[in-house]
């Protein structure tokens, strides 16, 4: 796949899991190379592929339409996530890292700086959530985890627009996590992941 294919469908999948707007209409390969300035083939490809991924659907003389989060696909994806993440607290307590401690503090106050950013403030939690599975130093599971990441960016901006506040309450959530794993204390650090999940949850559903 050529440079500009490539660069078009990294452009095409941060439009669609960061702008919810998107959601429930179609868009057309000249619309999609209008914006982005790219051409009606490295579009093409670009559609194909987050077509294989099922971030859109093709469909003939209508265009590549953005279905929205299904309560099944949201229920799926988040029992997903705690199964990975409460095995990720496990394995983090068992190998303590103070630098990784660190890094998650640093992105903790990252995400304060951004809570009137909600992409990036997505982005982060992604960040953090992704630090925690990766000190586990399992390959297997690292890579079926970033494949939730687009889906989970898209459902925590659902999250952080749907619900007054809820920036807030996630810090208060990271906190607690991170202050657990730091004291190496192993039922409060899944208690405060599981609730964490649950609350996610809840306000998607909502």
């Amino acid at each position: 796949m050529s440079e500009v294919s490539n660069a078009t469908y990294h452009w095409l999948k941060q439009r669609i899991t960061t702008m919810p707007k998107d959601e429930s209409t179609f868009l057309t390969e000249a619309a999609v190379a209008e914006e982005s300035g790219a051409s009606r083939t490295p579009v093409r490809e670009a559609i194909m592929r987050l077509e294989a991924e099922g971030l859109v659907e093709r469909i003939p003389k209508r265009g590549a339409f953005v279905p929205p989060l299904s309560d099944t696909e949201i229920r799926s994806v988040m029992r997903a996530r705690e199964m990975i993440e409460l095995w990720a607290v496990d394995e983090f307590l068992l190998r303590p890292r103070p630098e990784a401690t660190e890094r998650l503090d640093a992105i903790i106050a990252a995400q304060e700086s951004a809570i009137a950013d909600p992409e990036r403030f997505i982005e982060l939690d992604s960040d953090l959530h992704g630090l925690i599975v990766g000190v586990g130093s399992n390959k297997v599971v690292e890579h079926f985890y970033a494949e939730l990441r687009d889906r989970q960016i898209r459902m925590g901006l659902h999250a952080v627009k749907a619900s007054t506040g809820r920036s807030g309450h996630v810090l208060g959530e990271h906190r607690a996590i991170v202050d657990a794993l730091r004291a190496g204390d192993r039922d409060a650090a899944r208690t405060a992941t599981s609730a964490h999940l649950a609350r996610t949850l809840e306000v998607m559903l909502s």
